[in-house]
C-alpha cells in the first residue's frame, strides 16, 4: 500500500510539472498510456475485455472520467496536497449513496468521523483565507463523483475481472479527454512528454499494488495507509514545486484524513464482527 501510495502520489506530482496543458488533455495522455498496460494484461490472460455488465461498466466509465477530469482542473488551483486531501472526502460521500442505492446503514459513531472530516473542510475553506473557492468547488465535486464510482463497482461486484472494469475506465477517458481537449490541444514538448507517459505508469502501477495490499491483508489493515498518499503529495509540493501550507490548511488537512481513518478502522472492525 505504501509503494501504491508513492506511485500516485508522484503521478499528482506529474500533473503539477504539466502546467501548459489542459485538463482534459491530461486525462487523455494519463488513460491512454495506462491503456496499454490493461490491454496487454487482458490479452496475455486471456480475458474478454467486454465484460458481462457492459451498462454499470460504461457508467463506472463515465462517471470515474468525470471525476478525474474535475480533479485535474482542481491542481490549477489549489495547492496539490490540499486537492488530494479533499479528494479522499470521496468515501463519506460513497457511504451517504450506498444508503440511498445500496441500502446499507451508516452507524451513530460513523457520523461522528464524517463531521470531524468535515470540520477539517470548513477549516481550510473558513480559515485558509488564500484557498481559491473555484478549486474547493471543483475538488468537491469531484470527491462526489468518486463517491459515486464506489457505489457502481460495488453493485457490479465480483462478477467482472478488476482489470477489465479498470480497462472500460481508461478506454472511456481516453475517448472523453481526447474529444474535449480538441479545441484547445497544445502540443507537448520536451520534458511535457515524459510527464504525460509518467502519468499512466505511475497510475497503473498505484492501481496494481493497492489490489494486491487488499488481496494481501485485511480492508481494515491496510486501508488507513492509502492516505499515506496525501503526506507523500504534501512533502513533494513543499520540497519540489514550493508550495506553501498555512497552519490552517495543515490543521484542515490532519482533521480530514483523522476523521477518514477512524471510519474507515471502525468500520473495518464492524465488519469483522
Amino acid at each position: 500500500m505504501l509503494i501504491s501510495t508513492l506511485a500516485f502520489a508522484c503521478m499528482n506530482a506529474s500533473v503539477k510539472f504539466l502546467t501548459n496543458i489542459g485538463a482534459y488533455q491530461i486525462v487523455f495522455f494519463r488513460s491512454l498510456s495506462s491503456l496499454f498496460f490493461t490491454l496487454g494484461f487482458l490479452f496475455k490472460n486471456k480475458i474478454p475485455f467486454l465484460g458481462s455488465n457492459k451498462k454499470l461498466l460504461i457508467l463506472r466509465g463515465l462517471v470515474g472520467v468525470t471525476s478525474m477530469t474535475l480533479f485535474f482542473m482542481s491542481t490549477k488551483y489549489l495547492p496539490i496536497g490540499t486537492a488530494v486531501s479533499l479528494r479522499y472526502l470521496a468515501p463519506i460521500f460513497a457511504a451517504i449513496f450506498a444508503v440511498y442505492f445500496l441500502k446499507e446503514k451508516i452507524k451513530q459513531l460513523q457520523w461522528l468521523f464524517f463531521i470531524i472530516a468535515f470540520i477539517g473542510v470548513l477549516i481550510l475553506k473558513g480559515l485558509d483565507t488564500e484557498l481559491d473557492s473555484y478549486g474547493l468547488l471543483l475538488i468537491l465535486i469531484s470527491a462526489i463523483f468518486s463517491g459515486l464510482v464506489y457505489v457502481v463497482i460495488s453493485k457490479i461486484g465480483k462478477s467482472e475481472h478488476p482489470v477489465v472494469i479498470v480497462n472500460y475506465f481508461m478506454i472511456i477517458s481516453t475517448i472523453v479527454g481526447g474529444i474535449l481537449s480538441i479545441g484547445s490541444w497544445v502540443a507537448p514538448i520536451g520534458m511535457e512528454w515524459l510527464f504525460l507517459f509518467a502519468l499512466g505508469v505511475f497510475g497503473y502501477f498505484g492501481q496494481v499494488y493497492m489490489t494486491k495490499a487488499f488481496q494481501l491483508a485485511r480492508t481494515s489493515q491496510v486501508a488507513p495507509l492509502k492516505y499515506a498518499e496525501v503526506i507523500f503529495t504534501v512533502l513533494l509540493g513543499l520540497t519540489i514545486f514550493g508550495e506553501i501550507y498555512t497552519l490552517w490548511s495543515l490543521l484542515g488537512i490532519i482533521l480530514i484524513i483523522l476523521g477518514l481513518v477512524l471510519n474507515g478502522l471502525y468500520k473495518g472492525r464492524a465488519d469483522l464482527q
